[in-house]
C-alpha cells in the first residue's frame, strides 16, 4: 500500500504567497517534465477563456481531471502561459515527510488538505484565495489519481462548496463572481508501445511464476494478467476465484472489503461512490490511530483495515470495458502502469509523451440569493462540461 495516510496528527500547511521561487522554478519546468515524466511537449488550448476571467477580476477556480501524478506540474505550463502563479490543494501526505518535493510544492503554491476528514482550514484558505482573486485556485475534484484519461470519475462535493462560499462573500463585498473553468488534461504516447510495456508485463508474469509470453497478442496478454491478479485477490478474501463478468466481480470484492468496515465504523451507512466510501471510512478510522492510545495489536488491525480501503479504491479505478471498447495505446499504457503501481507502489516512466491542457469556458457562480445554484446542481454542471471535453478531445484524437 502506498503511503497515502499517516498516523501523525494532521497539521495544516498554509499557502506560500511569495512569487520569487515561482519565477525561478518555472524556467526549469519543461526540463523537469521531460527528465522525470517523459513529457516532451505541452500544448495549451483555450487559455483565452482564463485570460478573460482574470482580466474581469473574477475569483478563478480551475477544476481539472487527474489521470496522472504529474498533472500539477503539467498545469504549471498553463501558469507560465497566463503569466500567473497558481494556488493548489494537495493531499497532506505529500507534505508530511518534508524534503525537496514538499519544499518545491509549497513554493509553487500548493497547500495541504486533509482528505480523511473535514478540513476547515483548507476550505477556509481556498475560499479566501477565491475571494481575494490574487491567483487562480487549482483543484482536482476526482480526489485521487485515476490513470483513466478517457473516463471522468465522480466528482467530490468540496469544489462546489468552496465556489459557493467564495461567491457569497464576493457578492457581499460587491467584488464580482467566481468563475469555475473546467480543465481537461490528455496525454498521448508517441513511442513503441510493445517495446515499452514488454519489460513490465514480463516482470509481472515472472512474479506470477509464469514464463513471459511475448508471443501472445498484447491485449490478450494484458487481459490474462489482469484476470490472474484479480483471481489472486479473490482467493485471498473469498478462498476461491469468483465467477461472473469483470464488473460484477470487481463490485463484489469492493463490497466484501468495505461493507464490514462500514458496519463497524459507520453504522452500516454507505454511498455508491467507492472513493467517497473510502474517504468516510478513513475519516472514522484515522482519529483512533492519531490519538496514540492503541495497543500494537489494535494498531496493526487498523492498518489492515486501511489497507483494505486502499485496495477497494484501487479496484474501483479499473473500468471493466476500458480496453474492450477502445484499446488505444494510451489506454493500454495506463492499464499496464496501474498493474505495476498496484504491485510495486511505483510505475516506471514511458516516453515520449505529450500533454494537452484544454481550458473550458467559465461556469459562473454568482453569490446573490436565488441565483446561486445548489452544490449538487453546480457539481452536475461542472461534471457535464468536463465529460463533453473528454468526448470532444477523444474525437479530435481519432482524426489526427
Amino acid at each position: 500500500m502506498r503511503e497515502m495516510v499517516s498516523e501523525k496528527p494532521y497539521r495544516f500547511v498554509p499557502p506560500y504567497r511569495g512569487r520569487g521561487w515561482w519565477r525561478v522554478l518555472k524556467r526549469g519546468l519543461p526540463w523537469y517534465l521531460n527528465r522525470y515524466w517523459g513529457i516532451e511537449r505541452v500544448d495549451i488550448i483555450g487559455a483565452e477563456w482564463l485570460d478573460r476571467s482574470l482580466a474581469d477580476g473574477h475569483g478563478v477556480l480551475l477544476a481539472a481531471n487527474h489521470p496522472r501524478p504529474c498533472d500539477p506540474f503539467v498545469m504549471g505550463e498553463l501558469s507560465r502561459r497566463v503569466r500567473r502563479p497558481l494556488f493548489s490543494m494537495a493531499s497532506w501526505h505529500l507534505f508530511m515527510n518534508g524534503g525537496w518535493q514538499a519544499w518545491t510544492m509549497r513554493r509553487l503554491g500548493a497547500f495541504s488538505v486533509f482528505r480523511e476528514g473535514i478540513d476547515l482550514q483548507a476550505v477556509g484558505a481556498a475560499v479566501d484565495i477565491l475571494v481575494s482573486g490574487e491567483r487562480p485556485l487549482l483543484i482536482f475534484p476526482e480526489g485521487v489519481v485515476s490513470r483513466t484519461n478517457d473516463r471522468l470519475n465522480p466528482l467530490l462535493e468540496g469544489v462546489a462548496l468552496i465556489a459557493r462560499k467564495a461567491a457569497a462573500r464576493r457578492s457581499k463585498a460587491q467584488t464580482g463572481d467566481v468563475a469555475i473553468h473546467p480543465v481537461f488534461l490528455r496525454y498521448r504516447f508517441h513511442g513503441d508501445l510493445g517495446a515499452s510495456v514488454e519489460p513490465v508485463l514480463a516482470e509481472i508474469e515472472r512474479r506470477l511464476t509464469w514464463q513471459p509470453a511475448p508471443q501472445l497478442p498484447l491485449i490478450q496478454r494484458i487481459a490474462k494478467v489482469g484476470q490472474s491478479l484479480l483471481s489472486l485477490k479473490e482467493i485471498e478474501y473469498f478462498g476461491h476465484p469468483e465467477t461472473g463478468g469483470l464488473d460484477e466481480r470487481l463490485g463484489r470484492l469492493i463490497d466484501h472489503l468495505l461493507a464490514p468496515l462500514e458496519r463497524q465504523w459507520l453504522n452500516g451507512e454507505h454511498v455508491s461512490n467507492t472513493v467517497q466510501r473510502v474517504k468516510r471510512l478513513r475519516g472514522a478510522i484515522m482519529p483512533t490511530l492519531s490519538a496514540g492510545e492503541l495497543s500494537d495489536v489494535d494498531k496493526s488491525h487498523r492498518w489492515r483495515q486501511l489497507a483494505d480501503c486502499y485496495l477497494a479504491q484501487q479496484l474501483s479505478w479499473y473500468p471493466p470495458d476500458y480496453l474492450a471498447s477502445d484499446p488505444t495505446p494510451e489506454r493500454i499504457l495506463e492499464t499496464v502502469e496501474r498493474f505495476e503501481e498496484d504491485l510495486t507502489d511505483r510505475a516506471r516512466i514511458h516516453r515520449p509523451l505529450s500533454a494537452r491542457v484544454e481550458v473550458g469556458e467559465a461556469i459562473m457562480v454568482a453569490g446573490e440569493r436565488g441565483r446561486r445554484p445548489a452544490n449538487e446542481d453546480l457539481l452536475e454542471e461542472l461534471e457535464a462540461a468536463m465529460k463533453r471535453m473528454i468526448v470532444e478531445s477523444g474525437a479530435a484524437r481519432q482524426t489526427v
